[in-house]
């Protein structure tokens, strides 16, 4: 298993070119399969979820070949409609093929997902809104298998803004004859960029980014390009290092409209930042200020996937920050590693305390999911002395060779085997 090993200290400086984002392109090469022809996607990551996904598609029968960052995907001979049990284990959003392969195959046969512990994510949301739209489903023995010969549109109510169950819902009713209407629909960015992709393709959908989304049935679609959009937790990740570290950094394929509650947040903590078009640049705070409380909440609220890094950035803050987690149960899992560095965090339920203390110091952690794992090494760079980071794998899920990044910027960060 590699590591990270971190010696602290080093002040980020210099600029960097923020990836694609994971939660934009794992639906989006789940969605090449309905058109049944070749679609080239580019500014895709290399993560190791976008790794598994290719491995899906192949073993659904599709064709797929990288070039550095563009993915082709010719899914003209796709010959099966089940996933096996062991890749649907290695990722949660495994299940939003379930979609597309019902859209394209009127049958499906997948197993639970696995995917980061990080608390209860059921996809009962999922199943009962496929089910309003006319599919069989039958659970057994952990599988779960679907019949779609008798599909129709409908009105779909989610009771709780979930993505993934709003992009099953609009993958597979793209193809169903009628309109399909989904209210109090997820409203991410990448939801939109899903919309805009199915709709290069020949699909009729509107509303992506509000909470209701119309979309009418059509009969084919056809194989198209498109780029996918810059990763906003990244580049929130890589904001809190330079402000973690008291340096400046510049960050390029960045969409700034996608992060007011980032932005805003650390502006709050005393940082200064300047955004355009497609670049953000952030110059270090004078003493850092803690934050008050967040409160994670579905977009456009503060993202639940930025609330450890920034949690991080809070131990080095003068005075005391709350946070409040309304997404998982389970996304404290960073706060014991944090506390071995020297923080001092205290934990009651879903509410987090974080008291800024003088400096941490480098020690043996380990990174026990993918967002909690970033925050180890937002913590690392500016500790004093090594720290050693463990379970690298599950940074590896959503941040593409996040040491090469950080290190073109001045941090002293390298991966050992």
């Amino acid at each position: 298993m590699s590591k990270l090993v971190v010696c602290g200290g080093n002040q980020l400086e210099g600029e960097i070119e923020v990836q694609g984002a994971k939660n934009a392109v794992l639906p989006i090469l789940a969605a090449t399969i309905l058109n049944g022809g070749k679609n080239i996607i580019y500014n895709c990551p290399d993560l190791k979820d976008v790794t598994t996904t290719v491995e899906v598609l192949k073993k659904l029968g599709c064709h797929v070949r990288r070039h550095e960052k563009t993915l082709t995907v010719d899914s003209s001979q796709l010959n099966s409609d089940t996933i096996e049990e062991s890749l649907m284990r290695q990722m949660r959003s495994s299940i939003i093929f379930l979609g597309a392969i019902i859209a394209r195959c009127k049958r499906a046969v997948v197993s639970m997902p696995g995917g980061c512990e990080i608390g209860n994510r059921p996809i009962d949301l999922h199943l009962k809104a496929l089910r309003e739209l006319g599919v069989e489903i039958r659970e057994n023995h952990g599988y779960i298998y679907c019949d779609a010969h008798e599909m129709t549109a409908a009105n779909i109510h989610l009771d709780f803004p979930s993505v993934g169950a709003t992009e099953n819902v609009m993958l597979t009713a793209c193809l169903v004859p009628g309109t399909t209407v989904i209210t109090n629909a997820a409203r991410e960015p990448e939801i939109e960029d899903l919309q805009s992709f199915l709709n290069r393709m020949g699909a009729k959908i509107s509303g992506a980014g509000g909470d209701v989304i119309r979309i009418e049935g059509v009969e084919k679609l056809y194989g198209v390009e498109h780029t996918i959009i810059p990763d906003r937790i990244v580049a929130g990740t890589y904001l809190i290092a330079a402000a973690m570290t008291g340096g400046s950094i510049v960050l390029r394929n960045v969409c700034p409209r996608h992060m007011q509650s980032s932005i805003n947040a650390l502006r709050d903590m005393g940082c200064e930042l300047y955004t355009e078009r497609n670049r953000i640049a952030i110059s270090p705070a004078k003493s850092l200020k803690a934050l008050s409380m967040i409160r994670t909440m579905p977009y456009p609220g503060f993202p639940t996937d930025i609330q450890s890094p920034f949690m991080a950035l809070c131990t080095k803050a003068s005075g005391s920050s709350m946070f409040v987690e309304t997404i998982f149960e389970n996304r404290f899992q960073h706060v014991e590693e944090l506390v071995r560095m020297g923080a001092d965090i205290r934990i009651d339920g879903r509410v987090a305390v974080i008291r800024g203390v003088p400096g941490l110091s480098g020690a043996k952690v380990v990174a026990k999911e993918l967002r909690g794992g970033a925050a180890l090494v937002i913590a690392a760079l500016a500790a004093e002395g090594v720290t050693e980071i463990d379970g690298v794998g599950f940074i590896d899920r959503g941040y593409e060779h996040i040491e090469k990044y950080l290190s073109s910027c001045g941090g002293n960060i390298k991966r050992k085997d």
